[in-house]
């Protein structure tokens, strides 16, 4: 099948996903409340404890886990894309798209594409409340960039939990798979908290962890302050994480029974 064909599949099933969401706007409750709930309780719960340890109180922490909390965006989409991509396969969804003539990853690309857009929402909203509680934006393009780099290291991830939505047996499945891998990725990691406190193992993991490197990438590129070292490492995970889980993700979609 030609990249032509590919691509105007993968345009069709965009449309198609994009109508779903318009037919189920509380699809959505999730990329506009996560942000608004995350941002509001870490400010105002941890922000005036961990600000002084900054050397600063809450307006200092702002500045600081505003660009962290960015990170988490792709990350979080990624989860949902999954558990969509499960639901439809046990509604039987997928097996009518199976039975179609059309391009077995253009289904899974439009999925990425849409979470994609998802995700940008929930960034948008982020931004919009990062502001209301303080933070200040200085570096136009270095925000465009954390976005950008945000967005390829989420659609990296994606391909990674649309592999679990297909071979989970249920959604909730997929979600109890996402929040034991995730959320030790969250909290092990440089998002909401400076690492220079943590026991010598978890530094350790935290500085494997791509999560950190996303964090430390954007929170330079936002504010000031070291990047190269972050946006490095957050290629090289994205890229190994889409060459090594692509292909598995469509083989596990053409052959699944």
């Amino acid at each position: 099948m030609s990249p032509r064909a590919h691509l105007r599949h993968t345009g069709a099933l965009i449309r198609r996903n994009l109508l779903w969401i318009r037919q189920d706007p509380e699809s959505m409750f999730d990329a506009i409340l996560f942000p608004v709930i995350f941002t509001l309780l870490f400010v105002y719960v941890f922000g005036g404890s961990i600000g002084q340890s900054l050397g600063g109180g809450q307006e200092r922490y702002v500045q600081y886990v505003v660009p962290g909390l960015m990170a988490m965006m792709g990350m979080n989409m990624a989860q949902g894309v999954g558990t969509g991509f499960n639901t439809d396969f046990n509604s039987g969804v997928m097996d009518r798209f199976r039975s179609l003539p059309i391009g077995r990853g253009s289904v899974l690309f439009a999925k990425i594409a849409v979470e994609l857009m998802r995700m940008l929402i929930a960034t948008a909203v982020l931004m919009v409340v990062g502001v209301l509680v303080g933070f200040h934006i200085t570096n136009w393009p270095g925000l465009f960039a954390s976005v950008g780099l945000s967005a390829v290291f989420g659609s990296a991830l994606m391909w990674v939990f649309l592999t679990l939505g297909v071979i989970m047996k249920s959604a909730q499945s997929v979600q109890a798979m996402g929040f034991l891998v995730l959320m030790p990725l969250q909290f092990g990691s440089s998002i909401f908290a400076p690492t220079q406190s943590m026991p010598g193992w978890l530094q350790n993991f935290t500085e494997y962890n791509p999560l950190s490197s996303l964090a430390d990438a954007a929170r330079g590129l936002m504010v000031g302050g070291p990047v190269e070292h972050g946006l490095w490492v957050t290629l090289a995970w994205s890229l190994g994480l889409t060459v090594v889980m692509a292909p598995i993700a469509i083989h596990k979609f053409r052959t699944k029974s």
